[in-house]
């Protein structure tokens, strides 16, 4: 058995009484163990591949070593295990007919941008995977990038015993996780962009409606977040607009 932690695996393996031969396959040496799984392969062996949780090759190890079994002349028979994009799906409460799943966010830079203005502009459900001390800061990046008030579902430990479904805006999911630090593996899952077929207000216009509530009383802080919420834009191009009046 290639396993992706073999201490984790062997565990599982005793309830069952089972004593197969343990490789170690993470993605560290995913490549390494490619020619000695080969070997046993030719040699009439059956060798199968299992990661931590969810399905190889899906955000996991895997794709490269099924590639050089495949590239050796083997087949590969998949038996998928739960996959957290499918499990956090069924149990989001979000329309799951269509979805985008873009895996684990860039950490930084234009790249992350990118990704994140996708899934702000996505009209199909986006499912992200993310660590546990990144989690804050990818739904503060994607409150700015969609609105505080776009919805979202924080699936955290799926299968296992300590499962936690959280659902809520943007902005009270990230509220709640800096009160509440996360542990354990973690699946996102964002609601797409509302349907529209207007186009989005004029950066004119939103500057008459920002002086007008300005001239009203209101703070800048608050006359971002309401017209964040009422025109659809991102908050920071909706910040730079306010802080750019007089």
């Amino acid at each position: 058995m290639a396993a992706e932690d073999t201490r984790r695996s062997r565990t599982l393996l005793q309830h069952i009484g089972a004593t197969p031969r343990m490789l170690g396959v993470h993605a560290h040496s995913e490549a390494s163990q490619a020619e000695p799984i080969l070997a046993l392969l030719h040699a009439g062996r059956s060798v199968a591949l299992v990661t931590d949780a969810g399905t190889p090759g899906i955000s996991d190890p895997g794709a490269r070593l099924v590639a050089a079994v495949r590239a050796g002349g083997c087949p590969v028979v998949p038996i998928p295990g739960a996959s957290a994009v499918a499990t956090a799906l069924s149990a989001s409460g979000l329309p799951a007919d269509r979805y985008l799943f873009l895996g684990f966010p860039a950490r930084k830079g234009r790249e992350r941008e990118a990704e994140l203005a996708r899934a702000a502009a996505e009209q199909w459900t986006v499912v992200f995977y993310e660590a546990p001390p990144r989690l804050v800061a990818l739904l503060r990046d994607l409150a700015d990038a969609c609105g505080s008030g776009r919805r979202a579902v924080v699936a955290r430990e799926l299968t296992k015993m300590h499962e936690e479904f959280r659902a809520g805006t943007l902005e009270e999911l990230s509220e709640w996780y800096t009160e509440h630090p996360p542990k354990g593996e973690i699946t996102l899952v964002l609601e797409g962009a509302p349907a529209t077929s207007t186009a989005p207000p004029d950066p004119e216009t939103l500057r008459a409606q920002a002086a007008s509530l300005l001239a009203e009383g209101l703070s800048r802080k608050d006359v971002v977040r309401q017209l964040t919420e009422s025109s659809g834009l991102g908050r920071n191009e909706v910040y730079r607009l306010v802080m750019e009046l007089p």
